[in-house]
Formats: structure tokens, sequence, C-alpha cells
């Protein structure tokens, strides 16, 4: 795996992405969990084809402005850039833009994890 993988994720604002809708907010724009949410799927993308046989990732932290409202049926795109490598730890650099422009950004952290074990700690 190497520094500068990136990912860009693609989403357009249906009602059911609405703060109103997912309960983050009471008007009818772009939620900011939904807008995270697609920054999240950027980085895990960005460098899922990486990862060994087995192994995927999980988010540990994110850290996001969200500067400005998006309407619904606009398109808003997230782009992952992976900046960082610490052993399973994985850093990125995410933004989040709809026509007008940037409409978030942050840091988010995800985890290299293997699927099975991760998935056993369910079990108790």
């Amino acid at each position: 795996m190497e520094i500068g993988l990136t990912h860009t994720s693609t989403l357009t604002v249906e009602n059911k992405h609405l703060a109103i809708q997912a309960g983050s907010g009471d008007l009818e724009v772009l939620a900011t969990p939904v807008m995270m949410a697609l920054m999240e799927n950027a980085a895990m993308l960005a460098v899922k084809e990486a990862l060994d046989e087995g192994m995927t990732t999980v988010g540990g932290h994110i850290s996001s402005s969200h500067l400005k409202p998006t309407a619904l049926g606009k398109t808003i795109t997230a782009t992952a850039v992976l900046t960082g490598i610490e052993g399973r730890k994985l850093t990125f650099k995410v933004v989040a833009e709809d026509e007008t422009g940037t409409i978030g950004e942050g840091e988010h952290l995800r985890f290299i994890v293997d699927r099975k074990k991760f998935m056993a700690k369910l079990q108790g």
C-alpha cells in the first residue's frame, strides 16, 4: 500500500439523505452524517484493492467541517486521499463537494482488520 491512493464516491441527494429524515436536523438539506458516510465510503474504496485477501478496513475516527447546505436532487462527491500509514492505522484527507464547490473537509482514520477475527468479536 502506498501514500496517495485515492477514490471519489458520488451520491445524488434523495429524501432519505436529508437532515430532517436522518434526524440530524429539521431542514430539507443534505444531512451531515450522510456527507461523512460518503467520505468514509471513499476512504474504504481508496485502499480496498491494496489489501490482502480476507482483510478490510473499519472507521476509527472522522473529523469534518460541513460548510454549506446542499439541496435535494443535487449531486455530491467525496474524495479521500491516503496521507499516512502507521502499521494498521491509515490516515486520509477527505473533501466533499457539490456543484458550488467544497461543502466539507476533514481527516479520517481507518484501521486494517481481518474480517473473520473482527466479526468474531460479536460472538463475545
